[in-house]
């Protein structure tokens, strides 16, 4: 306790030096530095950057009043106007979010996740390397269709229950070391599992969008070449941390197991039989997949697979933001078993995360600003000595600077400050954008060592089994085995997915 509380008073201190050192050098960079002494708007856009950051790391101030100072300072220093940076906060990737967000909202409502999870359990058994990678995997799927702290959310109060049944068998102290290994799998899980889908965790929709902002001709990333692309890093990383947690919080430790099945099987009798509403909900989340799937045209090489989308006369029109919302507004649409109430209201919507949709608005006004600005191209121009540095260290590089800032900032508001930077590098080295944009991405969710540095983490520390110093230790291997991963999979695999030329 004592670790924490003095840990707890320097980060608030260094976060109160920030929020007033942030607007100082704003102002500083504003009157006396000119980074383009053709085009002033290049060193107001950073001053602008520079604000932003700062204050979405203190945090301070809440991240959606932050995400909106480019509706107010953009047009106040000419570089967009008001109506241009407003129209970027909302796009079809808000949409997809809110539709996906929705989805989970609908499932958390009719207890469709305490179901899902509980029958993973029931199948991969009640050991406690059973129990491990039963949690492990229930986290993991969840989290690439709802948000990961949704998923978090969920999955703690199932896991506590099967804890407090080994305290009793085995004795808290005995148990404890398991308590934590089961924790920090759940949260870790999440992370990883968000990654193998567009809506799995914010970063992704970032990129999503900014991608479009800096190079609209470029062909769609889609929902499945997103999957493809991203699948083998989640499935790699799964069964390195299953690995690595089961060494470290089982090993020898041999639990006497006396729960036999019948804690589980008490909790999932207490969900009594399938309702009409989890059927509908399954079903429809069902659908929600195979629509993104099979959106586009999937090409296997020696076969094509046409996409829905390409029987309407403007297949381009379409998007998983479409997508979405068709599947919430059915939503709204379909009845319930209870009478005049439809599966989902109004009232059940007002949970969507406001706060969230307002930093990603944020995000793609910065994004649109660095490019409008010339700030991007600028960035790029001064980097372009890193020509003859080989692209695999770039990736490396890039993912071990984003993963270990994401352990003090927001990942979200991390990935969408350097994705604008790495989009003009990419235009300066001659590269595809995505040899730099796809391993920035994936890394702002591979942040392992600090309850800050992300949701799921903040979680399982609230339940106070965790020490900062235990997550610190098991969270260091993490990173760096992610960043290698990461680097590996965009440099082999994803360079096959996307047609990547490496120069």
């Amino acid at each position: 306790m004592e670790e924490n509380t003095i840990i707890n008073t320097n980060v608030s201190k260094w976060r109160k030096l920030l929020f007033i050192l942030s607007p100082v050098l704003f102002l500083w960079i504003v009157l006396f530095v000119q980074l383009d002494v053709n085009n002033p708007a290049v060193s107001y856009t950073l001053a602008v950057a520079i604000w932003m950051a700062g204050w979405w790391v203190s945090e301070v101030v809440p991240l959606a009043i932050t995400s909106l100072l480019p509706v107010v300072l953009f047009p106040l220093l000419g570089v967009m106007n008001g109506k241009e940076v407003s129209s970027t906060y909302f796009n079809h990737v808000i949409f997809l979010f809110i539709g996906g967000f929705l989805m989970a909202l609908a499932i958390q409502k009719w207890g469709l996740h305490r179901r899902i999870a509980l029958t993973i359990l029931k199948i991969v058994g009640l050991s406690p390397a059973k129990i491990l990678f039963g949690f492990m995997f229930a986290s993991a799927f969840l989290s690439m269709w709802i948000s990961n702290t949704a998923t978090t959310m969920m999955m703690v109060p199932i896991l506590l229950s099967v804890v407090s049944k080994f305290e009793e068998i085995n004795g808290r102290e005995q148990n404890l070391k398991f308590a934590v290994g089961l924790l920090l799998a759940t949260a870790y899980s999440a992370s990883i599992g968000g990654l193998a889908t567009l809506i799995g965790t914010p970063p992704n929709l970032s990129f999503s969008r900014i991608y479009n902002i800096y190079f609209p001709s470029a062909p769609e990333v889609s929902f499945v070449d997103w999957f493809m692309f991203a699948l083998p890093v989640t499935v790699i990383m799964f069964l390195v941390l299953f690995l690595y947690l089961r060494f470290i919080y089982i090993g020898k430790n041999k639990l006497n197991n006396k729960i036999k099945g019948d804690e589980l099987k008490n909790d999932f009798n207490k969900l009594g039989l399938i309702s009409f509403e989890e059927k509908i909900i399954g079903v429809l989340f069902i659908l929600m997949a195979l629509l993104w799937f099979f959106r586009s045209n999937i090409d296997l090489g020696f076969i094509q697979i046409k996409g829905w989308a390409s029987f309407f006369s403007h297949p381009a029109y379409i998007n998983d933001g479409t997508v979405a919302v068709f599947i919430a507004v059915l939503l709204f649409v379909l009845p319930s078993s209870k009478k005049n109430e439809k599966i989902m209201t109004w009232k059940d919507a007002e949970d969507i995360p406001w706060e969230i949709i307002l930093l990603f608005g944020g995000g793609f006004a910065l994004a649109s600003g660095f490019k409008e600005s010339g700030l991007s191209a600028w960035f790029g121009e001064q980097l372009v000595g890193l020509k003859g540095v080989h692209p695999f260290v770039l990736i490396v590089s890039i993912s071990l600077i984003v993963t270990f800032l994401t352990e003090l900032t927001s990942n979200t508001a991390t990935v969408e400050t350097f994705l604008p930077i790495l989009a003009g590098l990419s235009v300066s080295l001659d590269t595809s954008p995505l040899l730099f944009m796809l391993p920035a991405t994936l890394a702002g969710s591979m942040a392992f060592m600090l309850p800050v540095a992300t949701p799921p983490n903040a979680i399982v520390f609230g339940t106070k089994k965790i020490r900062i110093s235990e997550m610190v230790k098991t969270g260091l291997f993490l990173n760096i085995a992610g960043t290698l991963v990461i680097s590996l999979i965009v440099y082999y695999w994803g360079t096959i997915v996307f047609h990547i030329d490496i120069p």
